[in-house]
């Protein structure tokens, strides 16, 4: 379906949360009710219509109306007004928040990764410079697990790395696949089953959720629990411009704080409860899990801390501010645990509290 039809045609095609009206906001998860993304935005939809006490309602616009590729032009010709981005898809749009994906071999802690991501893009200027040219305001992040290895050959040791091709879903996964003598293979992730079962590949570099969610259970034979890092470049809730400037300070307060508890919803259902299910899947399969050896995990984090320092030289300050929080947040989540009111609470003291939203975003 495409961006030329009429946002009635649009509507008629969607989940609708409430009556239409005048305050309805247009919401666009750019994926099914089974992907976390859609889960995010069902209880961003409920957290809105508490801190609003009903006066702000939703509509919730399947991918079949706005998938990701489409999402800068859903924003801009106003057929969402929340939509749900990942910057990365946009790399030309986003050279200076794409830094922070550049990171992602940092990522050891799904919790901590959303939340030092959020508050780096909220006070990074040129990410907000960003962010405004590309259609949208936004309002914070969230985790994937963290990235281990999907094989059909077994791998024990740095050296049964050598010779491999495996899925790469960015840079930062290929110079570490490519550090231990694999290769990385830029590859959508649809591609994977397909790919694997010919033999074109020999595995991938991903969450343990790809065994269920692209069936890679019925064509790998190993999974190596070996942490790579974490997928967290996102937006999750990417205000059309608008849309923002429409809606008074106290609204936006209403839609920021709904988005700063939803945040976390991502992160769990991604992070934690999808990973979970996952692997007593893979426990009651033929394939074999292989925990990390004490020498691939000690080769693999001597590499990420290179990794760290690499980009940090590549591109100065923004790097190093984003794994300076990374570092502070993983304090924080650890002092906490993964009590997501808690830090819900801390991150809108620490983040929100501090932005003005009568200029943020504008």
């Amino acid at each position: 379906m495409k961006l030329g039809l009429t946002l009635t045609a649009a509507i008629a095609g969607t989940l609708v949360a409430g009556a239409v009206s005048a305050q309805d906001l247009r919401l666009a998860p750019a994926a099914p009710p089974a992907h976390p993304a859609y889960y995010m935005y069902e209880h961003f939809a409920e957290y809105l219509a508490e801190e609003s006490g009903g006066s702000l309602g939703t509509i919730i616009l399947g991918p079949e109306v706005i998938a990701l590729p489409q999402m800068g032009d859903a924003l801009q010709s106003g057929l969402a007004d929340i939509g749900n981005s990942l910057p990365l898809y946009f790399a030309a749009d986003f050279p200076v928040t794409g830094i922070a994906g550049d990171l992602a071999l940092q990522g050891r802690n799904p919790t901590a990764m959303g939340l030092a991501m959020t508050e780096w893009a909220v006070n990074c200027a040129e990410c907000q410079a960003e962010f405004r040219e590309f259609g949208g305001v936004y309002l914070g992040s969230g985790s994937s697990d963290v990235y281990g290895l999907i094989t059909t050959v077994p791998v024990e040791t740095v050296e049964d790395l050598q010779g491999l091709r495996l899925r790469s879903g960015g840079a930062p996964y290929s110079r570490w696949a490519e550090h231990f003598g694999a290769t990385g293979v830029p590859m959508g992730v649809g591609d994977t089953f397909e790919a694997m079962s010919q033999g074109t590949i020999d595995g991938s570099m991903a969450s343990i959720v790809d065994m269920l969610s692209y069936r890679l259970i019925d064509v790998a034979t190993n999974f190596n629990t070996v942490p790579i890092g974490t997928y967290h470049a996102t937006s999750n809730f990417t205000v059309a411009v608008p849309t923002w400037e429409r809606l008074s300070v106290e609204e936006r307060e209403m839609v920021a704080r709904a988005a700063n508890r939803a945040n976390f919803d991502l992160t769990d259902r991604w992070g934690y409860q999808l990973p979970d299910e996952a692997r007593a899947a893979v426990a009651e399969s033929g394939v074999v899990t292989t925990e990390v050896s004490d020498a691939l995990l000690a080769a693999s984090e001597e590499f990420a801390a290179a990794d760290r320092e690499a980009q940090i030289t590549a591109s100065g300050a923004e790097a190093e501010a984003f794994v300076s929080l990374v570092d502070e947040w993983a304090a924080i989540v650890e002092e906490n645990g993964n009590d997501f009111d808690a830090l819900a609470e801390i991150a809108w003291e620490r983040i929100w509290s501090q932005v003005d939203l009568s200029t943020y975003g504008l």
